[in-house]
């Protein structure tokens, strides 16, 4: 009899869909609310290193001098302390899972900081010219 308890169950393994997904053949399901990879807008960045301080994994780094934001993707572990703390919302959280890697690189990327123009400078009022004969005026 076991013999046939065990059939019962193979054939029903057989005919039913997996528990799992094959992944990376089958794509994800996008998870509402689920934190993913960190996303980067280099044109919002202003160097401020607010981010790097408050990475509790020393995951991102930023260079004032140089004008450079970096990233180890391997260190980074989507907390999302960064995203609060961005003040020009640079950082955000995407629900897309990152491409597996092989090698421990770091993406580094070259921020252009705008330059606000100064004001222009309000003319000079001028001054009322004497009058050239030097007398006194009538």
């Amino acid at each position: 009899m076991p013999y046939f308890r065990m059939a019962k169950l193979a054939l029903k393994w057989a005919v039913r869909q997996p528990a799992t997904y094959r992944y990376p053949f089958a794509p994800r399901q996008v998870i509402a609310l689920s934190r993913g990879t960190l996303v980067f807008a280099k044109d919002k960045c202003v160097c401020c290193t607010v981010c790097r301080k408050k990475c509790p994994t020393g995951a991102i780094g930023v260079n004032r001098t140089q004008k450079k934001w970096a990233i180890d993707r391997l260190r980074c572990i989507s907390c999302g302390y960064c995203v609060e703390v961005c003040p020009k919302g640079a950082l955000s959280l995407s629900t897309n899972h990152g491409i597996p890697t092989v090698t421990k690189d770091r993406e580094i990327y070259k921020v252009e900081i705008p330059v606000a123009p100064k004001p222009a400078a309000a003319p000079k009022p001028v001054a009322a010219a004497a009058p050239a004969s030097g007398g006194a005026p009538a």
